[in-house]
């Protein structure tokens, strides 16, 4: 998978796992990974699958409507990546935290929803539910923050609160931020999320 991988000055600190929307690139949320932690390192992500040029991480049937054969493929290939990376650049796989936009959140959020320690944590803006008819594996006290808009058009708030639901049912510590700006990804939310992972 077309990568970016920034080894962090702090060794202790997690791996980011950083995860575009639809039609971004791996060099889309760096500013946000380092505004979060200067310190940590970067692993970020172009998705492998192509709509009309866009990449993304996996493919939809139509706008919220998955092609869930192809998720739970990408999820694996994935999940895959992310374990051959952390032996080729050296970091600790147990200590991987992703921060997602959108689609990205959205592989994020199936690979907490597929495989048990696949995240230490994650920071999911404007998510939706990735496969209802998953087993979730237990997510005991893995922290999650999920930012969503109260007015999205793409992921309605009922979304945010099953997806939230879901995770706590499996065990997961999760936060829920609200914003009003539709589906965009603002500095107030960013800002959350890094006063969020501040305190873990």
């Amino acid at each position: 998978m077309k990568h970016i991988f920034e080894k962090g000055s702090n060794p202790d600190k997690p791996t980011f796992l950083v995860l575009h929307g639809t039609g971004g690139t791996e060099t889309d949320l760096l500013p946000i990974a380092r505004h979060i932690d200067r310190e940590a390192s970067i692993l970020s992500v172009r998705g492998n699958v192509s709509e009309n040029g866009m990449p993304r991480f996996f493919r939809r049937l139509s706008e919220g409507v998955f092609d869930m054969a192809d998720l739970k493929e990408r999820t694996a290939e994935l999940y895959d990546f992310i374990d051959t990376a952390a032996k080729d650049y050296g970091f600790d796989r147990n200590n991987v935290i992703a921060i997602g936009y959108s689609n990205g959140a959205n592989i994020a959020g199936n690979l907490l929803f597929s495989y048990q320690n696949s995240l230490k944590a994650a920071i999911l803006h404007h998510p939706m539910v990735p496969n209802r008819e998953a087993d979730i594996p237990n997510l005991t006290d893995v922290p999650i923050f999920i930012t969503a808009g109260t007015n999205d058009p793409i992921c309605p708030a009922e979304e945010s609160e099953e997806l939230k639901e879901l995770l706590e049912g499996a065990g997961a510590h999760v936060q829920l931020h609200w914003e009003h700006y539709g589906h965009q990804l603002t500095m107030p939310e960013v800002e959350a999320a890094k006063d969020w992972y501040d305190h873990l």
